[in-house]
């Protein structure tokens, strides 16, 4: 098992994440494995002594379990390859994967439950 591609709770993101637990992500390579398992996902980049996006981990996992999408968190601070891959200028940065390709993002601070969901839903149907 690749350390890199654990949950935050230990499982192995072997079969897809655990839906509605937010899998953290050690860095791009990890990313791409999560990716290659799901069909979509939303995922946040988020700073460490970010607020908002601290306050966002409960309402990703309010929407993965609404939608029956994948979600993860990953910090790209210190994988500068990732910042520049998916041009992260402020936290947090969600972008939504489908078919491990990215199909929208949004930068706007805190989303309403309600409002994220409208907006994954839009995209993966």
């Amino acid at each position: 098992m690749n350390s890199n591609t654990v949950s935050s709770d230990g499982d192995d993101l072997a079969g897809g994440a655990s839906r509605g637990r937010p899998t953290s992500l050690a860095d791009e390579a990890a990313l791409e494995e999560f990716l290659a398992g799901t069909d979509a996902a939303l995922v946040e980049f988020y700073t460490d002594g970010c607020g908002i996006c601290a306050s966002m981990e409960p309402v990703l996992g309010n929407v993965a379990r609404e939608l029956d999408v994948d979600v993860a968190l990953v910090n790209p601070r210190d994988d500068p390859p990732l910042v520049e891959r998916f041009d992260v200028r402020s936290v947090p940065l969600f972008v939504l994967f489908v078919d491990g390709e990215p199909v929208a993002r949004r930068a706007e601070g805190f989303i309403p439950g309600d409002d994220l969901a409208a907006w994954v839903a839009e995209h993966v149907e």
